[in-house]
């Protein structure tokens, strides 16, 4: 279950030291957008780069799909230190049988200012025309 309370994180270093890799070879980035634990990993980033570590430099923008703050070992400690500054969108279904979407909400109060979109369905990225009018108004302040 998505939402218990791990005893372990199996692949947690792995995971990060990828992004981390991808960051520094590919980068920058000007956003990153994560969907269900990817959208934790994706905060869990975002809040360690905050937090001064060097190998994750903050995006210009984070777009949260069905997320969840990490839980256990110490994970949520990071996002939960002080409230996020970078521009946030968060989505998420108001019948995710997956991820609840108290569970996206309480993510989303980690991060100031955040934008919300969300939508009548479960667990998925919508794509329909109204959210991807609500996508494109979010990104077009990010645009040179």
């Amino acid at each position: 279950m998505a939402l218990e309370e791990p005893t372990a994180c199996r692949g947690l270093e792995e995971a990060l030291e990828t992004v981390a890799q991808a960051l520094n070879k590919l980068g920058p980035f000007d956003g990153i957008l994560g969907f269900s634990q990817g959208a934790a990993l994706a905060a869990l980033v975002c809040a360690l780069g905050q937090g001064g570590d060097p190998r994750f430099p903050l995006p210009r923008f984070v777009i949260l799909v069905s997320g969840f703050c990490p839980r256990g070992l110490g994970l949520m400690e990071p996002i939960m230190q002080g409230p996020l500054s970078l521009p946030s969108l968060h989505v998420f279904g108001d019948t995710d049988g997956v991820i609840p979407s108290q569970e996206s909400m309480q993510l989303c109060s980690r991060f100031d200012g955040a934008v919300t979109l969300t939508h009548s369905g479960g667990h998925f990225i919508p794509a329909a025309a109204p959210q991807r009018q609500a996508y494109l108004k979010f990104l077009h302040q990010f645009a040179d």
